[in-house]
């Protein structure tokens, strides 16, 4: 059973079961901290509450940034541990992130996913994101060839003409530098 809850500082000392996957993105503790810190109602944790021995199942930090328009709610990092995985834990905590973004009267909500994470990808499109644009070199690699990103996003209920959106947008190539809100 999962108890969804709002993320705390002492979850970081309880996340090595998640964070230790080759496809989750990791930061410093002061990151972690800063999004607890300005964003808290975006930053939700799952734990498993089947024993007295409650463990971290996943988690998900997003934030609202934006003007106009590009008022939306972004997911920085989302990640269930291996363990937990094909529960419906995600698509939970996706869902939960999407509510919020409606309550803040945000247009949209966007992710940056690697363009070899297949998996993700299709995940994202089966809860409604699509591909905005390919974001060129955006995951650095300092042992080889950076890699590509998709910024997906899906409109929220504010975005009633769905301009936050676009067909094909796998073929819109843009820099990192050009990703600004």
């Amino acid at each position: 059973m999962a108890d969804t809850r709002k993320f705390k500082a002492t979850d970081l000392f309880k996340f090595n079961n998640i964070n230790l996957d080759p496809l989750t993105e990791t930061f410093n503790i002061s990151f972690y901290l800063s999004y607890l810190n300005k964003w808290p109602s975006l930053c939700v944790a799952q734990e498993s509450i089947a024993s007295e021995n409650s463990s971290l199942m996943g988690y998900i930090i997003g934030k609202s940034e934006g003007k106009g328009t590009d008022w939306h709610t972004h997911v920085t990092a989302i990640t269930v541990a291996p363990s937990f995985r094909r529960l419906g834990l995600a698509k939970t905590m996706m869902d939960y992130l999407e509510t919020v973004g409606d309550s803040e009267k945000a247009y949209f909500v966007d992710l940056f996913v690697r363009t070899s994470n297949a998996l993700a990808i299709n995940f994202y499109r089966g809860l409604g994101y699509s591909v905005y644009r390919r974001v060129v070199g955006y995951y650095s690699n300092p042992y080889g060839k950076d890699e590509d990103s998709f910024d997906m996003r899906k409109p929220l209920a504010r975005d009633t003409n769905r301009q936050s959106v676009r067909e094909n947008g796998e073929h819109f190539n843009c820099s990192p530098a050009d990703v600004v809100f």
